[in-house]
């Protein structure tokens, strides 16, 4: 586990940013994940200063897994792997928005995308 969370410049990350970016209580920025061909929204997670450092490094979709409390690597283990082609911060410095290549399916349940199996409300066709 990362046990530099929250702490400006660390991990390697560009202290302007990690002084620009809002935090949840564990140290943590959420990243809204989309396909950069499509704009779909493929899957949204979690990103530590350590994990965000190593994204813009390597444009390797990297984040931080809460229940096993440490970084990974997008398709390290499945081979479903992310480019990092943008990687942009929101107005209130609070959300990441990362456009990738997809290579196979983006969900962890073989679906192309986490937003796939559950639609609570549509236009009407």
């Amino acid at each position: 586990m990362s046990d530099n969370r929250g702490a400006g410049g660390a991990g390697g990350l560009d202290p302007g940013i990690a002084g620009r970016l809002k935090r949840n209580a564990d140290g943590l920025v959420c990243a809204v994940v989309v396909d950069h061909a499509t704009s779909d929204v493929l899957m949204v997670a979690w990103m530590d200063d350590e994990a965000l450092a190593q994204t813009l490094a390597t444009r390797r979709a990297t984040y931080f897994s809460r229940s096993r409390g440490q970084l990974w690597v997008k398709g390290e283990t499945s081979g479903n792997t992310q480019y990092v082609r943008e990687v942009r911060l929101d107005c209130d410095a609070d959300t990441l928005l990362l456009r990738v290549d997809q290579t196979g399916p983006a969900c962890h349940t073989g679906a192309r995308t986490c937003f796939d199996a559950d639609l609570l409300l549509a236009d009407p066709a």
